[in-house]
């Protein structure tokens, strides 16, 4: 038992490594393109940027809608049949779902076609912002079936393609929003509209580069072959029957993973609206702050709750797979490593990331006003919730939990909607982040019941290996304190060159001090497995 359970651990390792390293590549691409980007835009880069966070929140959740949670469904589904030694259904369930998802495709399109001029109306923009939803439809058509795709590696326990279909995505993306930017802003006519427009239409341009990466791979592994083939006489199967439990198994994975899209999307329909009643700034000035509040930070925290929410991903079949075998215990184990692994990641970046608010915000944004650092470190405070909210979420779906899930879900949104217009009354800018808060905290509670009442876990060692890294942070930050103190006294944070001198000086201190302390402590063997040992070796630790 012991040896099948250092299997599963080496998987849930081997997997994260993968889908982190893709996800940190993706993601930095998609967060250092923005630099060049906002000089582009010139005077009008925060209405551009504010623009197209609006248009991408509404784009993500019809991406969400499109899906409605059946790749990750399914590939639960290929890992029960795996275990069964039924491969014959994996590929016959894929082939299924890939002509379902077609069709998932063209209704989340055309209903986000149709639906464009009155969420535009709603967010407060309804002239500027039809043209770039309407340039966000034609990926809606693609993503589905790309994620089944992406479902069927996951079932497999084969993040490579996964990642490396990501990397590719983003890559293709970034290099069409740079090259069309630069043409219109600097060679053509100067609209940063149209510059907008272009920049939100390279989500489909990318999204077929990561599908012809993904078949390429079903065609490498021998995979394509057997999903295209009819269906083989062995496999009794009703497909109907399956895509109704499929969907059933699916519906909560979607809503409960839609936390943050969700809270942002009513951030987005009620800011500007209520400000317009409660104060005298103008359009205009309201669209900035709505950009510092929620599209310029996004940038950056999505990173790192991105990469937080891959992590706690990749254990949520091997956590379903130890529960159906009623291995309680090694559910339980499953579940603490999967939320030390988080807190190993996060704790330190995100105390490192506030002592850096102001040159990380500069360096991507210039120089800009103190409400906008404000609103960046409140935004980095709110990931260890987020951070949270993605192990609990997992462990919730993966012991089968979802009904009480959704409600707990239900609970903590009907706060935030409860607290949003209060909350921005009396605190204005900040208000939303504050409602946030406050119902994520609610449903992180009740989570928390829960689970602990279907697989208690050792709460005491979760403390004490969780005290290691909250010491070895703390002494990183102080570290970083310190440098940061004098570098400014030296360099000031000015402009690019000196956010990137404080950045490169004082984030290359505070992540030896942790890598260090954390390969001493053998914390980070959690989260890079046997590749701690070789490390420790090489700086004679």
């Amino acid at each position: 038992m012991s040896e099948i359970n250092n299997q599963r651990q080496e998987k849930m390792v081997h997997g994260a490594i993968w889908i982190t390293a893709g996800n940190i590549i993706s993601r930095l691409l998609g967060i250092i393109y923005i630099i060049p980007w906002l000089i582009w835009m010139g005077e009008y880069k925060s209405e551009a940027n504010a623009l197209f966070s609006m248009g991408y929140q509404v784009y993500a959740n019809f991406l969400s809608f499109s899906t409605i949670g059946i790749p990750t469904a399914v590939a639960k589904q290929i890992t029960q049949y795996n275990a069964k030694g039924r491969q014959d259904i994996s590929y016959y369930l894929v082939r299924e779902f890939l002509k379902f998802m077609l069709v998932m495709g063209a209704l989340s399109a055309v209903l986000m076609f149709v639906s464009s001029p009155f969420l535009a109306a709603a967010s407060g923009e309804p002239t500027n912002l039809i043209p770039i939803m309407y340039s966000l439809v034609p990926p809606l058509f693609i993503f589905p079936a790309m994620s089944i795709i992406r479902g069927f590696f996951q079932g497999y326990h084969d993040m490579r393609p996964f990642a490396i279909s990501m990397i590719v995505e983003q890559i293709v993306r970034v290099v069409w929003i740079l090259s069309t930017t630069y043409a219109i802003m600097k060679m053509g006519s100067g609209n940063y509209l149209d510059a907008v427009t272009q920049s939100t239409f390279a989500a489909f341009v990318g999204m077929i580069a990561s599908v012809i990466v993904l078949v390429i791979e079903l065609q490498k592994s021998g995979h394509l072959q057997k999903i295209l083939q009819k269906k083989p006489s062995s496999v009794e199967v009703n497909i109907k029957v399956l895509i109704i439990e499929t969907l059933k198994e699916a519906v909560p994975i979607i809503i409960l993973g839609m936390i943050i899209q969700l809270y942002q999307f009513v951030d987005q329909l009620t800011f500007i609206n209520t400000m317009k009643q409660f104060t005298d700034l103008t359009g205009e000035r309201l669209l900035t702050l709505y950009s510092y509040l929620v599209a310029n930070p996004s940038k950056i925290t999505m990173l790192i709750i991105g990469i937080a929410n891959s992590i706690s991903g990749v254990a949520f079949l091997l956590i379903t797979e130890s529960y159906i075998q009623k291995d309680f215990k090694e559910t339980a184990r499953l579940i603490s490593s999967n939320l030390q692994m988080m807190f190993i990641f996060v704790t330190p970046v995100i105390l490192g990331s506030v002592l850096l608010a102001e040159p990380l915000y500069t360096i991507f944004y210039g120089q800009s006003e103190d409400v906008a650092i404000h609103l960046f470190v409140a935004n980095l405070l709110l990931i260890f919730l987020q951070g949270l909210y993605a192990v609990f979420g997992i462990a919730i779906q993966a012991v089968f939990q979802k009904k009480k899930g959704l409600i707990y879900f239900g609970i903590g949104f009907g706060v935030k909607l409860l607290l949003q217009i209060p909350s921005i009354y009396l605190f204005q800018v900040y208000g939303s982040l504050i409602s946030t808060a406050i119902g994520l905290a609610v449903t992180l509670v009740l989570f928390y019941r829960c689970i602990h009442q279907a697989v208690p876990f050792d709460i005491e060692s979760l403390k004490e290996n969780n005290s290691s890294i909250i010491w070895i942070s703390l002494l990183m930050g102080v570290c970083v304190w310190v440098v940061e103190f004098f570098l400014k006294g030296i360099l000031p944070v000015t402009g690019y060159f000196s956010s990137f001198v404080h950045i490169m000086i004082s984030g290359s201190v505070g992540g030896l001090i942790f890598i260090v302390l954390g390969l001493k402590t053998r914390q980070l063997d959690l989260l890079i497995g046997e590749r701690a040992q070789t490390l420790r070796q090489k700086l004679h630790l």
